[in-house]
């Protein structure tokens, strides 16, 4: 069987859904993105409601009264960003969300749940797209964080490059850094210099490029 994109997509599936200590994973997850948030200054973050397999974020949602917390409201094939707030509701692909509201501004940092993150730094997800389009869309670009509860990462280029591009991946027991952006290369140092966690920069993108030259 080739290494493509629905293969990769499977074999971290199979990840995904044999976790145990689930808790555990997800307190060592909360506390690196707290670190991140604070390094960064982060005053409106777009975050997700979890689904059963990932990780809930409560430190996240717990700073909505100092900080301008968002989730995803599923618009057709994409979604919008809303104010989170209590109720939420059960929705299509048993998705969480509150009430619509109309209410917006810009994100400093997006929280976005991964099942696989390939050579080129791209999500792979459960294959709806609605991510991609939602970014495809927004007139700039936040940082971006990549959230796994059990790390599934390959150094080949799967996915396409419609896909979400991250800026850290953060597991509970390492985080990556993409050496070749702006995050690397600002706050790489300072997050990597904190020994109590395992991280490191990856560089993948110009062996990528390489790679397209060679056709």
């Amino acid at each position: 069987m080739s290494f493509d994109k629905d293969f990769f997509r499977q074999k971290c599936k199979e990840r995904l859904f044999h976790v145990r200590a689930k808790r555990v994973r997800e307190r060592k997850i909360e506390e690196k993105v707290m670190r991140i948030l604070r390094l960064v200054k982060a005053k409106s973050i777009l975050s997700y409601v979890a689904m059963g397999h990932e990780p809930r974020l409560r430190e996240v949602f717990a700073q909505r009264g100092h900080q301008n917390i968002f989730v995803p409201f599923m618009q057709a094939a994409s979604f919008k960003m809303v104010k989170f707030r209590l109720p939420l509701k059960k929705k299509k692909f048993s998705i969480y969300e509150p009430l619509n509201s109309f209410f917006s501004t810009k994100i400093d940092v997006a929280i976005i749940p991964v099942i696989g993150v390939d050579g080129d730094f791209r999500r792979v997800g459960f294959g709806k797209g609605m991510y991609d389009r939602f970014f495809a869309k927004l007139p700039y670009r936040p940082l971006i964080l990549f959230i796994q509860i059990e790390k599934c990462f390959t150094k080949k280029f799967v996915t396409d490059r419609f896909d979400v591009q991250g800026d850290i991946l953060i597991t509970p027991k390492e985080i990556i850094i993409r050496g070749d952006s702006d995050v690397g290369r600002a706050i790489g140092r300072k997050l990597c210099g904190d020994h109590k966690w395992r991280c490191r920069l990856f560089h993948g993108k110009k062996t990528r490029k390489r790679e397209v030259q060679n056709l």
